[in-house]
């Protein structure tokens, strides 16, 4: 049987009394026949919890400020004999937080354009690229194969007959002819160019009506893309609508075999045609593929054009 509550020998200090509160010994401990206090039992009973749970709650922070010093200890020690994968994945790393800023693009190449630029139109078969003026776009349905550039939009032909466009550039391999000089490749092309334009097309349509006459505008030698050329340049009357100027341009190439290249420009002479200043500007900007700084055509020898 449980004995009732009052004080009875500590079974810890048998030289002391200790309160037992009839279900467990409390923290109240005093000298035999010391005065009984003049509160009930449940007081010191009551307070005895108070103790004990004080006490136990600092007991437990102790306990844990214990575990938290020795595993900085172990921690330290750990550390300064070499971190295990373990250990450094717990650990909190000392690398800058901030997200990696992403590694400097590299400088563009000084090798020349790409086939990406926009400004630009690259004829890999006959290694030179292009400027794009503004107002002319890379060719939509156009038949001609060797057209690079167009001007923007179409128009109804003067003659009445299909669609034309105020402005066509275009490249080709001159090595049919077994010609190489420039000069003699210009002037036999000029002709051809202009007949293609304005006199009659591929489909045997005259969209201008056929060409009534044509006088020689301008003509000569000319450094393009880093290569002795030559050009011929004509103004062209035809029988409807306003006419137009024809160019031909032929360098050699500086891939391959070197085989002559051949450029024709082809504008009208109308209101809405593109300035002739863009037909220098293309003849002036040509590159060989792969050199950004190959000059392209000299301006002394591109006279002005009537």
């Amino acid at each position: 049987m449980t004995p009732p509550p009052g004080w009875y020998p500590d079974p810890n200090a048998p030289q002391l009394e200790r309160w037992w509160d009839g279900s467990a010994w409390t923290e109240h401990r005093r000298a035999p026949g010391a005065p009984v206090p003049s509160a009930t039992p449940a007081a010191p009973d009551r307070a005895s919890r108070r103790a004990k749970a004080v006490a136990l709650i600092t007991a437990g922070a102790v306990l844990v400020a214990a575990i938290v010093t020795g595993a900085l200890v172990l921690r330290t020690d750990h550390e300064g004999t070499g971190s295990t994968e373990a250990n450094t994945a717990a650990t909190p790393t000392t690398s800058d937080p901030r997200p990696a800023s992403p590694s400097p693009s590299e400088p563009p190449s000084a090798s020349g354009p790409s086939a990406d630029d926009p400004g630009r139109i690259v004829d890999q078969l006959n290694g030179i690229t292009l400027p794009l003026p503004d107002g002319w776009v890379r060719p939509q349905y156009v038949a001609d194969d060797d057209v690079v550039m167009t001007t923007d939009g179409t128009y109804d032909c003067p003659a009445g007959v299909g669609l034309c466009r105020h402005g066509l550039v275009s490249t080709r391999t001159a090595s049919a002819t077994g010609q190489t000089s420039p000069e003699t490749l210009a002037k036999q092309d000029i002709s051809d160019a202009a007949d293609a334009a304005f006199e009659e097309n591929a489909i045997g349509q005259r969209p201008f009506g056929g060409i009534t006459s044509h006088r020689l505008v301008a003509s000569g030698q000319i450094a393009v893309a880093g290569r002795s050329g030559y050009y011929v340049r004509w103004r062209v009357t035809t029988a409807k609508g306003h006419g137009g100027y024809v160019q031909s341009l032929a360098f050699p190439s500086s891939v391959g075999t070197e085989a002559p290249v051949v450029v024709r420009f082809v504008f009208d002479a109308g209101p809405d045609g593109p300035p002739l200043s863009d037909m220098d500007e293309i003849t002036r900007g040509i590159r060989a593929v792969g050199d950004a700084d190959t000059g392209g055509g000299v301006g002394s020898s591109l006279g002005p054009s009537n």
